[in-house]
């Protein structure tokens, strides 16, 4: 290495031929050059030394080492910083795990000693005479009456007793053995993790508890989750209707929250809550809440129309400092909602400890690990545009279509005239807070006229998809169910004013171009603008030459994940993509029902003494599946429901002309979403991801036949028109009849244990679920009049035909049939096996 000259004690020196040291000065200035560019090239280098007279006297194989060395410190500095993260990360896990294991063995111990006493108790029990059996009874019965309690005072120190209560009980779930809690399926905790995620078993009402590191202040964690429209999608508004200081320096607040229902066939929650704020003495910042309720002596908000007033036990966060920054946070949300005012079929999603984990619990936590790697990225371009912004942008479109599932009156939405016979309900919406970001004035000249909003909505019960791979298929596909007319309509609304109904005129669109706007980290959302390429069969028309532009929000896409239901909503948007934009959210939501059921079909197939009933007789099991004993239900065996909803901007004189139209997109949707249900339904699925007949299995093939041969002995006639021979044959044919057809047990309360296609769609039912159905269930007050004194004649004569009438689907719609026809099903042995019934011409109402 060259020894290198120093003019004026400024030049670099060389040390000992081996190192060259730097002058302060020289340092300063590369340090800047690097800042600038760091990996300059040669020719940058040399331009370099030229413009910076400094580093004139160094040789620029000298300037290039220096850059590689400057350039591995920050790397080794970034990757120092990376393991001092994750140290923290693992330090604060294992302090968590060290925790819940102190939990668990207090847990344990409790468990050892309850069944010491259960043995005790079983002991004496034997001990005791028959004659005390009456007593016993009675004992029991008075044991579940409710305890009427007097009411809670709720003046200032009621209060307070009542919000140090609520504190002692909320620590006693996050951090004690209060409530018995089990790992959430398919978590598990890391430092990559989400955290810790457990829910209750055997509680009242549902809870979920997590517990997680984040990157932020325990002050600001507070902030965000007491903000909890921003972060809890189903949150309506938080209303902070009186505050009160405490002596301990905390603040009690009285709180009215009000939540979205998720579909049309429940209704909205709401609830009355205390929540208390206060440090604890080893420095936590505690914040918990819980429902107010059989109070006097203060404040209360009497039961508000079209709301259930739901329970709130006692719940919050525990919020702890964490060596090195950052907090260590304990979740714990404890809810009754009430399942019992919701349809049967929807209890599930009201029961269910994984949904509220799912949509509230961990929801929480991902809000709080996004803001803080938007803290720690602040200086990060996204787009040109704050992640602030973008998730401002995801909100409304999510509470936009929130509104339009729910139609709530004092938003102004009213019900359309209906005769009550349609699936599809249209609302209208004049007020003009909807209108306030549609009624604008365009460069163009065109004036917006719009001076209301329609929004039409349905549900219905999907069978056999996975809703995350029917939602990626909407998302990826929308050529497949949507219409491009009515897109053009929905996107001149917004941005031209006056506009006219689809028709010949309105443009297509050519193709689909997604461009992705943002990403949470946990990969849970997605936000993106969809680029509907244009293709003008009116050139004249400026609005037929342009491209159309979606904004649109994607989550729930992880088929993993248990209890999460998959949400795709979109409205159209002006191409300069403002902040303010207004919006008319429009979309699909698809929530899992049958993710927590426990089914046993295989067992039950591989019995001595099974009978031939829909689990064992049809079940078709795709790849997917899984065995008897799994603890959850195969994607093949899954309901789901899914919630539609769409809306459009209209002029007064045109409200007729655009519900018809809005009606007829909603009718067409829901047929083009069953047939793709239909398509990817696992059970159609074989392993090379061709369609496949329900085959069924031997038992299957063998009541097929019985319920064939029994029908023509007794009516003379065929049922089915078999193309070829064999049992495989008929149950085909049978599968396939148009007409409803379902096998009945003889039982005292008769439940369905088969049925073909078209019976289940007819029940809105699977095959699964259908043994849960009885028949009493489906049939009107006439029916089952009509039934009882034709049942001896079945009994007797063979079959029975029955006048046409209406039957009930097991979503509650009414299902109109011409007629029906019963009779006796025979085995080999002549005896009867059940009662077979078929529907004819049957539609629903």
């Amino acid at each position: 290495m060259m020894a290198l000259s120093c003019k004026d004690g400024k030049g670099a020196i060389l040390d000992n031929g081996k190192y060259v040291r730097y002058t302060p000065e020289q340092v300063e200035a590369l340090e800047r050059l690097y800042h600038e560019c760091p990996k300059p090239s040669s020719i940058r280098r040399q331009q370099l030394i030229r413009e910076c007279p400094i580093l004139s006297n160094i040789e620029p194989k000298q300037i290039k080492v220096w850059f590689q060395n400057r350039r591995c410190r920050e790397k080794q500095r970034k990757e120092a910083s990376r393991l001092q993260s994750v140290n923290r990360k693992l330090t604060a896990m294992n302090k968590l795990l060290m925790e819940e294991n102190d939990r668990l063995q207090k847990q344990v111990s409790h468990l050892v000693y309850e069944n010491g006493c259960f043995r005790q108790h079983t002991q004496n029990a034997t001990l005791a005479t028959k004659d005390t059996s009456c007593e016993s009874v009675v004992t029991s019965g008075q044991h579940h009456l409710t305890p009427q309690h007097p009411p809670r005072d709720a003046s200032p120190a009621g209060l307070l007793s009542i919000a140090e209560e609520t504190l002692t009980e909320f620590l006693s779930k996050a951090t004690g053995t209060a409530v018995e809690w089990v790992q959430m399926p398919g978590m598990k905790p890391g430092p990559d993790s989400i955290g810790i995620v457990a829910i209750s078993h055997g509680c009242t009402g549902v809870a979920a508890r997590a517990c997680g590191l984040v990157g932020l202040e325990p002050t600001r964690v507070a902030e965000i989750l007491k903000d909890r429209p921003t972060w809890f999608r189903e949150c309506r508004t938080v209303d902070v209707l009186d505050v009160l200081p405490t002596a301990n320096g905390g603040t009690i607040e009285l709180l009215y929250m009000q939540l979205y229902a998720p579909t049309t066939l429940a209704t909205a929650r709401d609830f009355w809550l205390l929540r208390y704020t206060s440090v604890t003495e080893d420095g936590s910042l505690v914040v918990c809440e819980r429902s107010l309720s059989n109070t006097q002596n203060g404040p209360s908000i009497p039961p508000v129309p079209n709301f259930v007033r739901a329970e709130m036990l006692p719940s919050g966060y525990l919020i702890r400092p964490c060596e090195g920054g950052g907090s260590i946070i304990h979740i714990v949300d404890h809810m009754n909602l009430e399942a019992w005012s919701v349809p049967e079929v929807l209890r599930p999603l009201y029961e269910s400890s994984t949904v509220l984990a799912q949509k509230t619990t961990m929801m929480a936590l991902r809000q709080l690990r996004q803001i803080a790697q938007e803290v720690s990225q602040s200086s990060t371009p996204n787009w040109g545009r704050r992640p602030a912004a973008l998730r401002a942008l995801s909100q409304r479109l999510s509470r936009g279509f929130n509104e339009a599932v729910n139609g709530f009156t004092d938003e102004g939405w009213s019900l359309m005239g209906t005769d009550g016979m349609d699936d599809v309900t249209i609302l209208v919406n004049s007020s003009p807070e909807k209108l306030m970001g549609l009624n604008l004035s365009f460069s163009n000249g065109y004036p917006s006229v719009n001076t209301s909003v329609m929004c039409a909505k349905a549900s219905m019960l999907l069978q056999n998809v996975p809703p995350a791979l029917l939602l990626r298929f909407l998302r990826e596909h929308r050529s497949e169910w949507a219409d491009n007319n009515v897109d053009a309509y929905s996107a001149a609304a917004i941005k031209l004013g006056p506009c006219s109904l689809p028709g010949s005129r309105a443009g297509n669109f050519g193709g689909q171009i997604i461009l992705p706007l943002a990403h949470t980290i946990e990969h849970e959302e997605l936000l993106e603008v969809i680029k509907l390429e244009g293709v003008s069969h009116c050139p004249e028309d400026a609005l037929m030459a342009r491209d159309m532009f979606l904004l649109q929000l994607c989550s729930g896409m992880d088929e993993n994940a248990v209890g999460m239901c998959s949400e795709l909503v979109f409205a159209p948007i002006d191409a300069s993509f403002a902040d303010d934009a207004p919006l008319l959210p429009s979309g699909f939501r698809i929530i899992p029902l049958d993710f927590c059921k426990v089914r046993s079909s295989l067992n039950e197939a591989s019995s001595p003494s099974r009978t031939l009933d829909l689990a064992s007789a049809l079940e078709v099991r795709g790849p997917g599946n899984k065995t008897s004993g799994d603890r959850s239900v195969s994607s093949g065996n899954a309901r789901s429901v899914m919630t539609i909803a769409f809306e459009f901007a209209f002029e007064s004189h045109m409200q007729e002309s655009v519900a018809a139209m809005a009606r007829q997109y909603v009718h067409s949707i829901i047929s083009s979403v069953q047939r793709v249900a239909s398509a990817l339904s696992p059970s159609h699925l074989n392993p090379n991801g061709g369609i496949q007949a329900p085959l069924g299995t031997p038992e299957a093939h063998t009541l097929a036949r019985w319920i064939s041969h029994s029908y023509r002995c007794y009516l003379g006639v065929e049922l089915l028109k078999v193309p070829g021979e064999g049992s495989e044959s008929i149950l085909k044919s049978l599968w396939h009849q148009s007409d409803a057809i379902l096998c009945c047990s003889l039982k005292a309360l008769p439940v369905f244990t088969f049925s073909n296609q078209a019976g289940l769609d007819m029940l809105e039912t699977t095959l699964v679920a259908l043994q849960d159905i009885g028949l009493e269930k489906i049939l009107d007050e006439h029916g089952r009049k009509s039934l009882c004194s034709e049942f001896p004649q079945i009994m007797q004569q063979g079959f029975a035909c029955l006048q046409g009438g209406i039957c009930v689907s097991s979503m509650g719609r009414p299902v109109s049939y011409e007629r029906a026809v019963a009779w006796k099903v025979l085995n080999e042995e002549d005896n009867a096996h059940c009662i077979c019934f078929m529907f004819v011409n049957w539609s629903f109402v």
